[in-house]
């Protein structure tokens, strides 16, 4: 096997493992590209807990997993903060959208309640006890929101080994 697919099913593995013991999709996304390619990325890490569960646990924006992604590609292609008076930082905008696009084609949205009823079968209000038990007995954290989650890192594994950023490594 190739290193680079060595590598993508260790982030499929890992990130599957995470959100099944910890929750919190868009930080297993960053905890995971941080430990595969040896980054330190705390301040992503913290930054990503509000976004899980599609923004506050509301299930009516963007899935986690695809937030932390994309939080992933801004930070390794986005715009640094002295180009600010710029218009760089086109790559991580191409990165982000090729990612975007490959999550929609999977799961036919980006949109967390969308993705709930697409492999579950039903959307879960995360907030209320009941429906969160019912989530959870759906294999919310069993194998489903953990094969989401795993293959977004997976997908933006594979990006950073296709074109690994030059500054990554450095911060």
């Amino acid at each position: 096997m190739e290193l680079a697919d060595e590598i993508a099913k260790r982030a499929y593995a890992l990130a599957f493992e995470y959100e099944s013991k910890y929750g919190n999709c868009p930080q297993c996304i960053v905890a995971t590209i941080e430990e595969i390619f040896n980054l330190k990325m705390d301040d992503v890490f913290k930054a990503g807990h509000p976004l899980a569960g599609g923004l506050g646990l509301s299930g009516y924006g963007t899935c986690g997993a695809l937030s932390g992604g994309a939080m992933i590609l801004g930070y390794a292609y986005g715009r640094e903060r002295k180009d600010f008076q710029t218009r760089l930082g086109t790559k991580s905008y191409k990165a982000a959208k090729a990612l975007y696009d490959r999550f929609v084609a999977e799961y036919g949205s980006c949109i967390c309640r969308d993705v709930q009823q697409k492999i579950m079968g039903t959307p879960f209000n995360l907030w209320d006890s009941e429906d969160y038990k019912r989530f959870e007995a759906a294999g919310g954290h069993k194998d489903k929101c953990p094969s989401v989650v795993g293959n977004v890192a997976k997908w933006v594994a594979e990006q950073l080994i296709k074109d690994p950023p030059a500054s990554a490594t450095n911060k």
